[in-house]
């Protein structure tokens, strides 16, 4: 009875799941249909994130430890999850120092 019952749980968030990502990438495409010039500042930010994920995998290795390799992981994997880690690295230090920069600016004016 219990297995049931989780199993029809999973089941609904799954769907709601699924409903909650199709809204959030259709949706704003709806809108943005409305005023095009608004999907500029998008693809600005998207060829950003792009450009320094590109720097992030440029930079990263690609080693693989044993325990690793024998469970599929090779070194292209590797170097992806890499500069993913990297990319995120990157972007979490930026948003530090704007949080501190955006403080320090308030606190002067």
């Amino acid at each position: 009875m219990e297995s049931g019952l989780i199993n029809i749980g999973l089941m609904v968030t799954y769907a709601l799941i699924g409903i909650a990502v199709i809204s959030v990438i259709v949706l704003p495409l709806i809108k943005a249909m409305d005023n095009p010039k608004t999907l500029v500042g998008s693809a600005i930010g998207l060829g950003v994130l792009l450009v320094v994920f590109g720097i992030a995998y440029a930079i990263s290795g690609n080693e693989v430890l044993p325990r690793y390799i024998s469970q599929g992981v090779g070194s292209g994997i590797s170097k992806f999850v890499g500069g993913l880690l990297t990319t995120m690295y990157l972007l979490f230090g930026a948003a530090i120092i704007g949080i501190i920069y955006t403080e320090v600016s308030k606190a002067f004016k």
